[in-house]
């Protein structure tokens, strides 16, 4: 089938809207007609050239929802006109993660989104007959995108499939980073370097965890007024203060310092404003290749630093889950949207990703 789709040739360039050609789904795979992406720093990565996460030319877009089209063979969970959420952590089943209870490292899948296919290696992308590849086994930034079963999970009809694309990443990854990756505590105090689409689902994953104080840090101060609105108790300007030292004046020191920017400077601050017995979670993609340079005197008070990857999140239990915190008025989401936009703006929109301009700019189709 021909479907309308933005298409990146290479870093820094801008998209091309087109039509392509778009396979059927094969076996284990489902057609799912996209209803909104959600334009996620995942995919600034590889327009800036911040990391390699798959090969050009590519259709970028992992953030997404839909409703099933069709189903290849095999498939049993899903049928055509489900709702679903599509996510970039699909899973073989069998591989060693797999079967060790860590479905988000699966070899299968990470082998098939570094080759910019899906499972089997080939792509159903194609332009004037020569491959397109895919993103993270998704590709959202068209009509219609072909994923593996496992990456696709249904979602209950009364969720509006515009905020249920940001459960596809940034909320699991916010809210998972919190709730599984760290789990903390009731009562706890927690910090949030970064107030973007995940940083600002950490700051709400927070409050769902009950914790006493939420200090968030950023350098917007409309961001930092989001933050507020979804359960922050305290807000830092960075540009104006010294985040370890308006922290530490509020809290004494935080019992979790959660980092969604990907920066060394980020990641130190999280690590010096924790008290002792502390975890510094680095949730935020650092560029490839950058190190980070800590002082280790803080060792001996037992504090800990760790990574997140997706929010350590299981998709067919925890997108339910959220999908009903949503509905039920646990989970805000319509404030989290920033601006809608057609294929056409996406160049444009990632320029204001890149400038920090909104929290969540969302690609949706009619």
């Amino acid at each position: 089938m021909r479907v309308k789709a933005a298409i990146l040739t290479g870093t820094g360039r801008p998209f091309e809207v087109d039509e392509v050609e778009l396979a059927g789904p094969k076996a284990g795979e489902v057609l799912v007609k996209v209803a909104a992406s959600g334009l996620c720093a995942s995919d600034l990565n590889v327009i800036d050239g911040k990391r390699g996460l798959a090969p050009f030319p590519v259709v970028l877009g992992h953030e997404a929802s839909g409703v099933v089209a069709e189903t290849g063979p095999g498939v049993t969970r899903l049928k055509a006109g489900d709702p679903v959420v599509m996510s970039i952590v699909p899973s073989c089943g069998h591989c060693p993660s797999c079967a060790n209870g860590r479905p988000n490292y699966c070899a299968v899948a990470g082998d098939a989104m570094s080759r910019g296919g899906l499972f089997d290696g080939t792509s159903r992308l194609s332009r004037g007959g020569r491959r397109l590849n895919h993103f993270l086994t998704v590709s959202s930034f068209a009509e219609y995108a072909v994923v593996p079963e496992s990456g696709a999970v249904r979602v209950d009809p009364a969720m509006p499939l515009d905020r249920a694309a940001l459960i596809s990443c940034a909320v699991l990854t916010g809210h998972g980073a919190v709730h599984n990756t760290a789990r903390v505590r009731h009562g706890s105090r927690v910090a949030v370097f970064g107030c973007g689409g995940v940083g600002l689902n950490v700051v709400q994953g927070a409050r769902t965890a009950g914790a006493s104080r939420i200090v968030a840090v950023d350098v917007n101060p409309d961001k930092l007024r989001l933050a507020e609105r979804l359960g922050a108790t305290d807000a830092v300007h960075a540009d104006r203060q010294d985040p370890v030292a308006a922290i530490g004046e509020l809290t004494g020191g935080v019992d979790y310092a959660f980092e969604a920017l990907g920066l060394e400077q980020t990641v130190r601050q999280a690590w010096q404003s924790l008290d002792v017995g502390g975890e510094a979670v680095i949730v935020g993609l650092m560029r490839h290749g950058a190190t980070v340079t800590l002082d280790a005197n803080p060792f001996v008070d037992e504090k800990r630093i760790g990574g997140c990857y997706f929010g350590s999140s299981h998709l067919m239990r925890d997108v339910p889950a959220l999908v009903e915190r949503y509905l039920a008025g646990e989970l805000l989401l319509d404030e989290i949207i920033s601006r809608r936009v057609g294929l056409d703006d996406l160049t444009e929109a990632f320029g204001r990703l890149r400038a920090g301009d909104g929290a969540r700019s969302v690609l949706v189709f009619d």
